[in-house]
């Protein structure tokens, strides 16, 4: 199992794990992940990873069918500027490949915001910590285990 797996199980957090046969020409891993799963584009999320102007990495969760706006997730995070982190770094310091990045599991444990669109949903998606799996957990629970915030991210 994946790392993101292993943390669930160890917090002893309800969650359910959705597989899929992932297709590597897909343009969008997240909305490629909704549309196998029968999902809604506001219940799967994606995980970015973007630095700040500190060079401080931060984690960015939000629906799958949305931009991140990089400047509000700045101001989330107290700094000036955010602009995407470079691949390498982000496979390096959470342990995931691009793609099937997890908010759950990552080797260093990163500053985490969420779109505040998951607040309300009973349940939420995200990557299981590999291309074609998906963690349906609530909202809450994700809050709790990664220390995250709610946050406006989109524009």
């Amino acid at each position: 199992m994946t790392p993101a797996v292993n943390l669930l199980k160890k917090r002893k957090t309800a969650f359910q794990l959705h597989e899929y046969d992932h297709e590597p020409g897909s343009a969008s891993y997240g909305l490629e992940a909704a549309e196998k799963l029968g999902l809604s584009p506001e219940e799967v999320f994606k995980t970015l990873v973007a630095e700040l102007d500190s060079g401080q990495l931060v984690v960015a969760i939000l629906p799958v069918d949305q931009q991140l706006n990089l400047k509000k997730l700045a101001k989330a995070a107290k700094a000036k500027k955010a602009s995407l982190a470079d691949p390498a770094k982000v496979e390096r310091t959470t342990g995931y490949l691009l793609g099937g990045v997890s908010p759950l599991g990552q080797k260093k444990a990163l500053p985490t915001f969420i779109h505040q669109s998951a607040e309300p949903l009973q349940q939420m998606n995200v990557s299981g910590g590999r291309r074609g799996l998906e963690i349906q957990l609530a909202p809450k629970d994700l809050l709790a285990l990664t220390r995250g915030q709610l946050a406006d991210l989109v524009s």
